[in-house]
C-alpha cells in the first residue's frame, strides 16, 4: 500500500498562485505598465494579492481588463466581476482571490493605492499630489 503524502499545496498545485501567474501572465502579454503585486493573506480578507498595473490609455485599460476577464473565465472556469469598464480610467477585476486594479497613469498616481496599502509610493515619475497643500 502506498501511503499518501499530506503536503502544503507549492505554486504548481496552489489555485491561488495559479491564477494570480495568470493575471500576471495576461498583463505582461497585454504590455501593461508599472504592474506591483501586493500580497494581502494575512492583512486583510479581501483577497490573497492585489495587483495593481496601468496602460497607456482608456482603450489599452479596457481592452486589459476584457481580456484578462475572458482568460480567467477560459482558463479556471471562474467569472471575475469587473466594474468600470466604461469610462477606463479605473478598472477593478475581482477574481475572488485575486483583486485587480488597472488605470490611466494620471488616475493612479491620483488615488496612489500602493501607499494607501502601505507598499510604496506611486510608480517613478507619477507625482502624487501633495497632501495639506491649498
Amino acid at each position: 500500500m502506498r501511503a499518501q503524502s499530506i503536503a502544503k499545496p507549492t505554486a504548481q498545485t496552489d489555485p491561488v498562485e495559479a491564477l494570480h501567474r495568470l493575471v500576471l501572465s495576461s498583463l505582461d502579454d497585454d504590455q501593461a505598465v508599472e504592474t506591483v503585486t501586493i500580497p494581502l493573506a494575512g492583512k486583510s480578507s479581501i483577497a490573497d494579492h492585489m495587483v495593481i498595473a496601468s496602460g497607456r490609455s482608456t482603450r489599452q485599460v479596457a481592452s486589459m481588463a476584457t481580456k484578462l476577464v475572458e482568460r480567467i473565465k477560459a482558463e479556471t472556469g471562474r467569472t471575475a466581476r469587473i466594474e468600470g469598464l466604461p469610462t477606463a480610467d479605473w478598472v477593478l477585476i475581482d477574481a475572488g482571490d485575486v483583486i485587480v486594479h488597472l488605470f490611466r497613469p494620471e488616475v493612479r498616481s491620483f488615488y496612489n493605492l500602493e501607499r494607501m496599502w502601505a507598499f510604496g509610493e506611486a510608480p517613478p515619475g507619477e507625482a502624487a499630489p501633495a497632501a495639506g497643500n491649498a
